[in-house]
């Protein structure tokens, strides 16, 4: 989580916005587990490209793209990382598609 602190006339606002891969995971629905007793958990669930772009909404204030389909990408190369699949593909094949323009991903 990212924590972002806003104090106007010395009243503090504290606004919170979670991570990619936090975001990636909860998308995957998996069940809760205890994070000291289970270790080098797979994430090899499948989400959809409209969930991943969903999340890059989401993460559009943090992400350095101009563009929204660049903030996707991140997303996919997030997705890539964990380990899960989008659409039932490699992200890094949706990636490719998105370069290739065979894949259209709105403006905003």
């Amino acid at each position: 989580f990212r924590v972002k602190l806003t104090v106007v006339t010395r009243q503090a606002t504290v606004s919170m916005t979670p991570s990619a891969s936090s975001l990636v995971m909860k998308a995957l629905n998996e069940p809760v587990r205890d994070r000291k007793k289970e270790k080098n958990i797979v994430h090899n669930g499948n989400i959809t490209l409209d969930q991943v772009i969903d999340i890059a909404r989401q993460m559009r204030e943090r992400s350095m793209a101009k563009e929204l389909s660049g903030t996707v990408k991140e997303i996919l190369g997030t997705a890539n990382s964990i380990g899960c699949t989008v659409n039932g593909e490699n992200p890094r094949d949706v990636q490719s598609a998105i370069d290739d323009g065979e894949v259209e991903i709105p403006d905003e």
